[in-house]
């Protein structure tokens, strides 16, 4: 997984509407992952503008049990496991009494 802020790339009008303009897209993407996922605002933001750790200048590239560990994905797994919670989540739909969480 690859955490990187947002960019442009060619021409750019240099005022501050235009950069207003990134910031509200940031902010907007990182309530999105916030709200779909176990990691602080905090923490995605740091690993978002880590320096030390950024790829060719792509973003952080966090993995495996990094991701679990930071609260972005909730398990490492396959096509076999995801299959299988899949089936779980649709059962738990079907009876209706519980709530389908990720």
């Amino acid at each position: 997984m690859t955490i990187h802020p947002v960019r442009l790339t060619g021409l750019v009008i240099g005022v501050p509407q235009t950069f207003e303009y990134l910031e509200k897209m940031q902010d907007r993407i990182t309530q999105f992952v916030v709200k779909h996922s176990k990691i602080s605002a905090d923490m995605y933001k740091e690993l978002m503008v880590s320096r030390g750790n950024l790829a060719r200048d792509i973003g952080t590239n966090v993995i495996g049990e990094e991701a679990v560990n930071f609260g972005l994905i909730d398990e490492v797994g396959g096509l076999g496991e995801s299959l299988k919670k899949l089936n779980e989540l649709i059962e738990a739909g079907k009876d209706g009494n519980e709530q389908v969480v990720q």
